[in-house]
């Protein structure tokens, strides 16, 4: 049974809200567009919203695990 429109674009708006949000925290964090670029907004068959953050680099990723054990209750 196929998805009704609206299901989808509240989903993509979702999704692209969320992948813009992360995008903004990679940027903000100096790490270059090469890292945050290939962040993506997905939308699974059932209406889902899903963000795809793709392959990033090692470093990249330490960087962004630093930041979140520091901002993590303690």
């Amino acid at each position: 049974m196929p998805m009704e429109m609206q299901t989808y674009r509240d989903g993509r708006k979702a999704a692209d809200d969320a992948a813009e949000a992360i995008r903004a925290a990679l940027a903000g964090l100096g790490l270059p567009e090469g890292v945050w670029g290939s962040v993506r907004p997905m939308v699974t068959h059932s209406g889902k919203p899903y963000v795809h953050l793709g392959m990033m680099r090692a470093d990249a990723v330490a960087k962004i695990a630093e930041v979140i054990g520091a901002a993590a209750p303690s």
